[in-house]
């Protein structure tokens, strides 16, 4: 990909033709003294040349133009993109407006903007269709672009499964939540219930008498024993008058 800075000594020569040589004032004489400085990369320098014409002439389009290509070369890309679109507009309607969008494709491309960095160039392409160097970071640029937005694409998608989820370790969890409660209300019922059952036991022995059922032999033998029982009690009794009775004749015949 090659770099920016194209044409930046051409953009002055052209002002200085088209105003003649009564026309060259101080921010002329600025812009040049910019210009020799870029020229022998004393950056810092040629950045100082340059604001000093724009404080005589902040719209100069030609010191916009340099200043940004400075910037970019001192690696301020964000400097250099807010110089560019402050003279877009003015760049737009000039003679070298092909080399300006050039330039502005390799600042977009720097801050990795490459969408941005694809229009321009593709703007670019448009004044100047030979420009091989701009065929070659354009299509460099779009090829970063389609990257770029593939790499947009999986990053959703990654952020919408773990969403997704996330969604579902929530509903489990509240799924084993609510089992759990349902559980321990179990097990206190289960408590509640085992706790009156102990209250209703009696306290000797701790035991609650149960029932025993009678085998219908058993309940035959128990009856037969009440009657032989019965009957010897009247056997008793007969026995007892009787004898009454023979006491009491015995007296009469005394």
């Amino acid at each position: 990909m090659h770099n920016l800075g194209k044409h930046i000594l051409l953009l002055v020569s052209l002002l200085l033709l088209c105003q003649g040589a009564g026309a060259v004032d101080d921010r002329i004489k600025d812009i040049r003294g910019g210009n020799r400085h870029f020229d022998k990369s004393r950056y810092r320098k040629a950045e100082l040349d340059y604001r000093r014409a724009l404080v005589k002439d902040s719209s100069s389009v030609d010191a916009n133009y340099n200043l940004a290509n400075t910037l970019y070369r001192l690696e301020d890309y964000d400097q250099a993109m807010k110089v560019m679109q402050s003279v877009s507009k003015t760049a737009d309607e000039s003679p070298y407006k092909g080399d300006f969008n050039y330039n502005l494709g390799n600042v977009c491309a720097a801050r990795e903007d490459w969408g941005q960095a694809v229009e321009a160039y593709k703007k670019s392409l448009l004044e100047n269709p030979g420009d091989l160097d701009a065929k070659e970071n354009y299509l460099y640029a779009k090829a970063k672009y389609e990257q770029q937005q593939q790499q947009q694409q999986q990053q959703q998608q990654n952020q919408d499964q773990n969403q997704d989820q996330d969604r579902q370790d929530k509903d489990r969890n509240q799924d084993q939540n609510q089992n759990q409660d349902q559980n321990q209300d179990k097990d206190q019922n289960k408590n509640q219930d085992r706790k009156q059952d102990q209250d209703r036991k009696p306290d000797e022995g701790g035991q609650q008498p149960q029932e025993q059922q009678m085998s219908p032999q058993a309940a035959q033998q128990m009856l037969q024993a009440i009657q032989e029982k019965e009957k010897q009690t009247q056997d008793k009794v007969e026995k007892e008058k009787a004898a009454l009775v023979g006491k009491k004749k015995r007296e009469k015949n005394w």
